[in-house]
């Protein structure tokens, strides 16, 4: 008997050490990524043809110390590799780890190929050609810490590669993954299979293909073994026509109740070419149709739903899928009950919005991507979408509902905040803009679990799903955190959907989509509607402009004119649409695309109402220096007593929460501030009080 390794991903050693022991493995032991063993000739050979699970199958060669580059060439040199192959067979080397001497994986495999083919020489042989791309032998060296491992590849390449796939649609499975999966659901292969998800149909196939009992790697048309001395041709014809006698067997067997489901038309057809190729194409169904809208496929018997769900990598990926996670979730509740459900997704958090409890979980890994498959038995009984965690949440946003929608709705207003960070494990804000719903995520501390405050971000929108039934196009999510300089106007997609919403006798463009922002800071309507109560008659001035929400309630207001001045060409575009939607025309409202800092040092107009609310800090490029409005504020408000009428007003405002007024420098300059903040935070703002700061400015 020889010694051998069977790699495998991570996560699945244990299932291959029973499958290594049922085909004929013996001392078997359990390694990090693979399974040790030995077996004679008959068993690797059956093992490299049926095995489900392992990637490669190695033939262990020997083990060493080595201390120097001198020693790696020693112990590879020592080896009669003319033992294991001739050198008629190209060879070619692959060389993994380091330690202190040997920094560079290339130098090691250059290392330990020098000393093959020297020692072929000076036994007399020819020197074997080296092939790194088609070679025949592949002798693979593993270096950890001081520890050589040589070995020579049996099975030639990835044994989770059958065959049967050419085109594997989007984010296949791997081969070898599926199989792990399938037999970590507990199925029963007399017992129905269903993958709703099943994309180019790896799962169905894999299934199939042990239903039928055919050895995954019978197409396969040749092994590495097959180019070595000790191969033994009759032994393998004899193994590999057994295989077939098997696999021919289930020719004449009708259709098994396999069944394959999804969306796509198109991924379907590559899935039935894929089952044609692997020989199962008489065995399986697929169906076009939505995961969503599923039910049980072979009348009243039970089985088992396996499934790999769409999985997102980003953030911003994951909203569909936490509805579509649920919605598939209580699809499955409601009418598979006495079924069992699997389900491995690579975004393991995504599990949270299934809403079940799983009977057993086993975390894998899905190429370098830590995954995780969870089984559940099915009950009878709707899915309760809310947690008792998540319950206070629940209730809060009922009680705001309730209260806020009365309250805007008498107030004619459409765009609101419903929630803000009420409660500190749901540290969202959720703001209303008439059927929009947007739920925004308080970047967390650095100190919080990603993963937690990740799972009860899910929590929080399968309750608002749950509670409001609203359309999934209607919610976004977007992470707030703090922007600087340039940052302020990040895009975030370009898919330009506005829509209008009301406040008081104003209409405002919102674009929930595009950007971080939406178009109308909500903490300043009072502001705004203040705006437009002093405005008839003035000249007005709104300096940071944005999208001109506040010349429009000056403009409404009867302002003789306005000026809307902004370093941003995009949102002076979408103030003019703002202007335009409103009725509010002429040459007498102006629109500046300028630094406004730069702006004011040439400006030689002068206004009766200026309002500003700049930002807290800001370093864009497009400005001649940095500003900071505790720094600055008081220059800032300097150069506007410049432009200011002997009876204007100017209305200050900024977002910072440790903003301090300088009053006697205010006062140097010869002017007055008045905080009038309590007065200008509306009551869907009411339990932040320090979401702005407000100024009102006049001469002494």
């Amino acid at each position: 008997m020889l010694p051998y390794f069977a790699a495998c991903p991570k996560g699945l050693e244990y299932l291959l050490v029973q499958e290594i022991e049922s085909l004929g493995g013996v001392e078997v032991k359990e390694s990090l990524a693979g399974v040790r063993f030995k077996a004679n000739l008959a068993e690797a050979y059956t093992i490299c043809l049926w095995s489900r699970l392992a990637s490669r199958i190695l033939l262990s060669v020997h083990t060493d110390e080595v201390h120097s580059t001198q020693d790696l060439y020693d112990v590879v040199y020592r080896v009669n590799w003319h033992s294991y192959f001739d050198a008629s067979q190209s060879i070619a080397v692959e060389f993994s780890g380091t330690n202190n001497f040997i920094n560079n994986t290339q130098f090691g495999a250059l290392k330990a190929k020098d000393a093959i083919v020297d020692k072929f020489r000076d036994s007399g042989f020819e020197r074997p050609n080296v092939d790194k791309q088609n070679a025949n032998i592949r002798i693979e060296c593993r270096m950890v810490n001081n520890k050589l491992t040589l070995a020579i590849n049996f099975s030639g390449r990835s044994l989770q590669q059958r065959g049967y796939r050419s085109n594997a649609g989007e984010a296949p499975l791997r081969e070898n993954l599926a199989a792990a999966l399938i037999m970590r659901s507990g199925w029963e292969t007399r017992k129905p299979f269903f993958d709703p998800f099943c994309g180019s149909g790896t799962l169905v196939i894999e299934a199939a293909l042990m239903a039928a009992n055919i050895a995954p790697s019978l197409t396969r048309e040749r092994f590495a073994f097959e180019s070595l001395k000790a191969f033994k041709p009759e032994l393998w014809q004899e193994i590999k026509a057994d295989a077939q006698a098997k696999a021919d067997e289930s020719k004449g067997r009708k259709q098994l109740c396999i069944r394959g489901r999804d969306m796509d038309s198109g991924v379907l057809n590559i899935a039935r070419d894929n089952a044609r190729r692997a020989g199962v194409e008489h065995l399986v169904s697929f169906e076009v149709g939505n995961a969503l809208d599923i039910k049980p496929p072979f009348g009243n018997q039970k089985g088992f739903v396996v499934t790999n769900p769409p999985y997102g990598e980003r953030l911003g990926e994951l909203l569909p899928l936490i509805f579509t996670y649920h919605s598939f979730a209580k699809a499955v509740k409601a009418k598979f009950s006495g079924w069992n459900l699997s389900v491995f997704s690579s975004s393991i958090e995504l599990l949270t919005a299934i809403r079940l409890a799983p009977d057993s979980k086993y975390k894998l890994y899905n190429g370098q991507l830590e995954a995780m498959l969870a089984n559940y038995a099915i009950g009878d009984g709707a899915l309760k979408s809310i947690s008792k965690q998540t319950e206070p949440f629940a209730n809060r946003l009922l009680k705001n509902n309730k209260t806020l929608s009365k309250w805007a709705k008498s107030e004619g207003i459409t765009a609101y905040r419903l929630y803000d960070a009420d409660l500190p494990d749901f540290n969202l804000a959720i703001d209303r803009y008439g059927d929009k719903w947007i739920v925004q995520e308080y970047a967390a501390p650095k100190y919080m679990d990603p993963s937690k405050t990740l799972k009860r971000l899910i929590e929080a929108f399968i309750a608002i799903d749950h509670l409001f039934d609203i359309d999934s196009e209607d919610l976004v999510y977007k992470v707030r955190e703090v922007k600087k300089g340039e940052h302020q106007y990040e895009k975030l997609n370009e898919q330009k959907d506005k829509f209008v919403v009301q406040e008081y006798n104003a209409k405002f463009l919102i674009n929930t989509s595009d950007y971080l922002d939406n178009g109308l800071f909500l903490d300043h309507r009072l502001t705004r509607r203040k705006l437009g109560e002093l405005a008839e008659g003035m000249d007005f001035l709104n300096l940071f402009c944005y999208t001109g929400s506040a010349s429009v309630h000056a403009g409404l207001g009867g302002a003789k004119s306005t000026t809307s001045v902004d370093m941003s060409r995009t949102y002076l575009d979408w103030a003019k649409e703002n202007f335009k939607l409103n009725g509010l025309t002429g040459p007498q409202h102006h629109f500046i695309q300028m630094d406004c800092l730069a702006w004011l040092k040439e400006c030689q107009q002068e206004f009766d109402l200026i309002f500003i609310d700049p930002p807290t800090f800001s370093n864009s490029k497009r400005m001649d220096s940095s500003f900071d409005v505790n720094r600055d504020h008081v220059e800032l408000i300097k150069a506007l007593k410049r432009i200011l009428r002997p009876d204007g007003l100017i209305i200050f405002s900024n977002n910072s929460r440790t903003f301090k007024m300088n009053h006697r420098d205010i006062k140097g300059i010869g002017l007055h501030a008045e905080e009038v903040t309590q007065h200008t935070i509306p009551r869907d703002f009411k339990g932040n009080q320090k979401i702005h700061n407000c100024w009102e400015i006049t001469r002494l």
